[in-house]
């Protein structure tokens, strides 16, 4: 009985031997780093500029779908009591282009102007929040109607074309001092030479 008593206990510390080095952390470790922000959803629509724009490929077969999608959308948003969307409709048209791309597919400009910072243009997130009775299947077909992800832009202004543009003034560059020195100035601004100076 004793025998098998000491191999229990043998046993015993073993285990618990072997689960106190699991749990140390080793010894050459460096400190624990703070972690990394969360980076933000890469399939998020902000927009850092003053405009946004938003290039959209739809198959050629879902057209139906997407402009459906983008119709109940813009009715939502005009019904909107919430300030933030309110605010970000009025600045947001998109475009329908009578040419396809290179592989037929149907393309939509979406133009922000001017874009609200800080908000989510993303049609399916906007379509879930703002309609309740929302059938699973609108956001699955406009989800399946992309031909390929969506390209997003921030914009600033660079040049407005029915205006001339102003001509570049120089950097203001002090004007260089003389060597020697000898000029000082009267009170009333003017540089005079010392007496006796040359």
């Amino acid at each position: 009985m004793r025998l098998r008593d000491a191999l229990l206990l043998n046993l015993f510390l073993a285990a618990l031997l072997v689960l106190a080095q699991a749990a140390a952390p080793p010894q050459n470790a460096s400190p624990a780093k703070p972690a990394a922000p969360p980076s933000p959803d890469p399939a998020s629509t902000h927009f850092l500029g003053e405009a946004g724009l938003v290039l959209v490929a739809i198959k050629p077969a879902a057209v139906a779908d997407y402009e459906a999608a983008l119709q109940m959308l813009q009715d939502a948003l005009a019904k909107t009591t919430d300030k933030a969307k309110a605010e970000a409709a009025k600045g947001w048209r998109v475009f329908k282009s009578s040419d396809g791309d290179a592989k037929s597919n149907q393309l939509y400009v979406h133009l922000m102007l001017p874009a609200v910072p800080g908000f989510d243009y993303r049609p399916s997130l906007l379509l879930d929040e703002l309609i309740t009775e929302l059938t699973p299947d609108v956001l699955l077909k406009y989800q399946e109607a992309f031909a390929m992800p969506p390209s997003r832009l921030n914009l600033a202004e660079f040049a407005q074309m029915s205006v001339a543009p102003l001509p570049e003034t120089p950097p203001d560059v002090p004007p260089a001092k003389k060597p020697g020195g000898d000029a000082t100035k009267k009170p009333g601004g003017e540089p005079t030479k010392k007496p006796g100076g040359r």
